[in-house]
């Protein structure tokens, strides 16, 4: 079996988890300091935010450059040097690349912007109207029209996020093997894998057709959050051809041994190949749909869905760099549930640093913000620095412990009582029980590559299950108790969060708890 599937994938925010130098930044030297750490937790690999050179526009994921480290970070001898730190743990070193844009800064833009070949059509480029209006109806994620106005070329150049990160131009082939070409480069320098930035909008319609509009009596609360959802993204992004591109990225990675690349998909999921079998598109996928939920209800539709492709092994997250925090979404008393929930979960898991410490989202002053996002939709929605402040080490330092100097967010006040230093010394901590549900997940085969079948009640619960074990596993995500019929009797894995009674095979889970147990019977 491949090492990641079931593996667990802890992710690391480079710029937010530990500063070596004192400059208020994280970086390689800080990480190293603290792979044992992570080691412990007994994840299998560790995913890190982009590391490249970048004007820091969307904060790493408009890249300048995709041959070397971003300064802030250290040097390529650096990044070495740490993957032979992780490698030395036994871990796997996974890189965030993004590819479906570059920054305006990489100099493959200027090349296209100045007309040069044979960059000249390395990025999407359209004539503007006869008014000089923008050439269709698609928009941005980050709010107003897809399109920016470029005189050296009187033309526009489409861009799916910020006028900052034009996109690059998959459908021509040279530009398309300088992509590819990025991940082989990686690859050569020792990295495991790739998870891949909005892997769904790689192509684009060559004649530009608009997007359809959402109808406004279909509109909800998530169309009119944002006016770039009042339309389907058919022809900007998700177009049914990306599933076969997915593929030739694959058979890329698939060039090297034992190698691993999962994506993100941000819309049209289907469509786009985020749940096609290991064997046709990437090895995995994950989207919004957990990331975004906040009641079991979302979370059954979620996995209601992935049956419908049985083939399909998905990532599984409930939180990263992006969404507002596990812990603030479903309230602190959730936290651990929410854990015993997620590696409990058929798939190759995704950790966020902190998330095993149950940190909350941070709430941030105006002035605070980094997130262009934030800056975009203040005070509706603070935008995402609030899940990417320092991680809190130890709670007697200044700064947490992240760094001595003055750190690019600040700290979160209410992670002081959560910092590693407190829950290191608390066996019934959230640190400590991730741990022994990780520790379970490898020690059970059916936790880590079993089968989930969903069980019918008022608990969100179901079985894991392979030829030799089978496990069920119930979860209450809501504020007052509820009770099940389990399949059978059942013996009950020290792996509970909350309180529970179990009356032969009656369970009643009390508020926010979850439940394991092994079935006696298949």
């Amino acid at each position: 079996m491949s090492w990641w599937r079931g593996a667990a994938v802890y992710q690391v925010y480079v710029r937010s988890f530990c500063d070596g130098n004192g400059d208020g930044q994280g970086d390689f030297a800080g990480l190293i300091s603290k792979l044992d750490y992570i080691a412990a937790l007994g994840v299998d690999a560790i995913w890190l935010s982009p590391i490249h050179p970048s004007p820091n526009r969307d904060w790493g994921y408009d890249v300048a450059g995709y041959d070397g480290v971003h300064p802030d970070y250290g040097t390529l001898e650096d990044f070495a040097a740490l993957a032979e730190a992780v490698h030395a743990r036994g871990l796997k070193l996974i890189l965030d690349e993004v590819l479906a844009h570059t920054s305006d800064e990489h100099a493959w833009f200027a090349a296209s912007r100045d007309g040069d070949e044979p960059k000249k059509d390395w990025y999407v480029w359209a004539a503007p109207r006869d008014d000089g209006t923008v050439p269709n109806n698609w928009l941005s994620v980050f709010g107003g029209p897809a399109w920016s106005y470029q005189p050296a070329r009187r033309q526009y150049y489409h861009h799916k996020f910020l006028r900052q990160q034009p996109k690059l131009n998959w459908m021509q082939p040279e530009a398309r093997e300088a992509a590819l070409s990025v991940l082989d480069l990686w690859l050569g320098r020792g990295v495991d894998g790739f998870r891949l930035d909005v892997a769904n909008a790689f192509l684009h319609d060559t004649a530009l057709t608009d997007n359809p509009a959402i109808p406004a009596a279909r509109r909800g609360k998530a169309e009119w959050d944002a006016a770039a959802n009042m339309q389907r993204h058919l022809n900007d992004s998700n177009l049914v051809e990306n599933r076969a591109l997915l593929d030739v990225i694959r058979r890329r990675v698939e060039a090297f041994d034992d190698r691993f690349v999962f994506g993100e998909f941000s819309e049209e999921f289907k469509r786009s190949g985020c749940y096609m079998a290991p064997d046709e598109g990437l090895h995995a996928g994950y989207n919004f749909a957990l990331l975004l939920a906040t009641d079991p209800a979302a979370i059954r539709a979620h996995l209601e869905t992935l049956a419908q492709f049985p083939d399909h092994w998905p990532c599984i997250a409930f939180s990263n760099h992006d969404v507002i925090r596990t812990a603030t979404r479903f309230g602190p008393d959730a936290a651990k549930a929410m854990l015993a929930l997620l590696c409990a979960l058929r798939g190759t898991i995704l950790l966020y640093q902190g998330e095993e410490l149950g940190l909350p989202e941070v709430d941030l002053r105006r002035d605070q913000l980094r997130d262009p996002v934030g800056d975009l939709y203040y005070p509706l929605f603070k935008g995402r620095d609030g899940c990417r402040t320092p991680m809190p080490w130890d709670a007697a330092a200044p700064n947490l412990g992240f760094t001595m100097g003055t750190p690019w967010l600040p700290p979160g006040p209410a992670h002081q009582a959560l910092a590693v230093s407190e829950q290191e010394r608390d066996p019934g901590s959230a640190l400590a029980f991730t741990r022994a549900l990780l520790a379970a997940r490898k020690a059970h085969p059916a936790l880590r590559e079993g089968t989930l079948i969903l069980l019918d009640g008022p608990l969100l619960a179901f079985t894991r299950q392979t030829d030799g074990e089978a496990i069920v596993c119930a979860f209450n995500l809501t504020g007052a108790d509820q009770a099940m019929e389990l399949p059978g009797p059942a013996t009950a894995l020290d792996l509970g969060a909350g309180t529970a009674r179990l009356d032969g095979t009656r369970l009643t889970l009390g508020r926010h708890s979850a439940w394991l147990g092994v079935l006696e019977s298949l």
